[in-house]
């Protein structure tokens, strides 16, 4: 198997080589420097002999120096000139010094590499600590522990937002899983709820040895409703699944034709509640999946309906602003407590049923509708006046 070095074994590896190299050249360049030194500093010797070095000593003669031929020059006793000498002797200790200099710099330049290493390696460990918790804690994770978070302490560094970036991925994912059982909980329950009616239904009738053809057809008509109930969730399920996967084909859209659509399928209910629509549509071109987009306006317009108090009102209005669309759809009705709004696009939300059509609806409507948003691309806000009602904007990419 292939060796393969660790991080932390190349970032040791990189500390060491970078002061090796700027040792040796701080080496060299000082070996210059001393050399230039040693020689600029060298003249003329002065030489001046005292006639009683020549002199005769106890049992033997030594000539150490001695006048030369040449008035004012002088050899050695084997001849030599005394200035070649003496530059043979300054040469020797010049070389001396230069060669002990980079001895002694080598081994100190050894001896701080070997320091070096250890204090890179010990470095790099510190430094890559962080990105050793996140592994750690990236290995261990499941959806049973998500609620683990590094909390790094420590300088506003680019690992502390590496860290404070890992934290916030936990939180959405650990979001997104809460997201999911809540959503599985919900679906079950709401699909439990009509086949239970159904069953009831059918084991009333099964009891009864004496029910009367009205009786049975009252009940088929019941279990009737409850399969339509199912079917229409069902159905919301499978157009929030799609509208999360992606848009899909798109083509040109018109929004403001979407939206008065929306509006007239919905006459019926409209006039059934007493309620006044104002429409203030304006062109709103985009590029989307019309299918999808008419689900949005659809299940806003819907919504608006459903949730609104007998006699209200609805307003629905279609804008282009720079490079965005809007569709805005805004209802009377009960006061909506500000804290609950973010929550109404989650699935199977619903507030309290006190209005007009709440018990009709699943839960899906606006959970539906922020899906569709974001596989356009866009984003979806809702705002609770105190006076009460709903006002839900859909911003999209407007063409081009």
């Amino acid at each position: 198997m292939r060796f393969q070095p660790t991080i932390r074994l190349r970032l040791t590896l990189v500390y060491g080589g970078m002061f090796i190299l700027a040792g040796a050249v701080l080496l060299t360049v000082n070996y210059a420097l001393v050399q230039r030194g040693l020689q600029r500093h060298t003249g003329p010797i002065g030489v001046e002999i005292d006639p009683n070095l020549a002199g005769p000593l106890p049992g033997e003669t030594i000539d150490f120096v001695r006048p030369a031929p040449t008035p004012g020059q002088f050899v050695v006793s084997d001849g030599r000139p005394l200035d070649e000498v003496l530059g043979q002797f300054e040469a020797e200790l010049r070389n001396k010094a230069l060669h002990e200099l980079v001895v002694q710099s080598s081994l100190a330049l050894g001896l701080m590499s070997v320091a070096s290493v250890g204090l890179g390696w010990l470095l790099a460990g510190r430094v890559l600590r962080p990105i050793q918790d996140m592994t750690a804690t990236a290995r261990r994770l499941s959806e049973t522990n998500l609620h683990e978070r590094l909390a790094l302490e420590g300088p506003a560094d680019e690992l502390k937002e590496l860290a404070d970036t890992f934290d916030a991925m936990l939180g959405r994912l650990e979001a997104a899983f809460e997201s999911q059982r809540r959503f599985v909980a919900n679906a079950s329950h709401e699909l439990r709820t009509p086949l239970a009616i159904q069953r009831t239904l059918v084991d009333v009738a099964l009891a009864d040895p004496h029910a009367t053809p009205e009786e049975l057809r009252a009940m088929a008509g019941s279990v009737r409703d409850a399969v339509d109930r199912s079917e229409r969730l069902i159905d919301g399920l499978l157009v929030l699944a799609r509208s999360q996967q992606g848009v899909g084909a798109i083509a040109p859209v018109d929004l403001s034709d979407v939206a008065a659509a929306a509006v007239d399928q919905a006459a019926t209910e409209v006039a059934a509640a007493g309620l006044s629509v104002h429409r203030n549509l304006h062109a709103a071109p985009l590029l989307g999946n019309r299918v999808l987009l008419e689900r949005l306006a659809a299940n806003l317009v819907e919504n608006a309906v459903r949730h609104n108090v007998r006699g209200g009102w609805m307003e629905v209005t279609t804008a282009t602003t720079g490079d965005r669309v809007t569709l805005t759809v805004r209802s009377g009705g009960a006061p909506v407590p500000p804290g609950q709004v973010a929550g109404l696009f989650e699935p199977f939300r619903r507030l309290a049923p006190d209005r007009v059509g709440a018990r009709r609806g699943h839960g899906l409507g606006l959970s539906i509708v922020r899906a569709v948003a974001l596989a356009h691309r866009g984003s979806v806000e809702a705002e609770a006046p105190e006076s009460g009602g709903l006002s839900v904007t859909v911003s999209l990419p407007a063409t081009g």
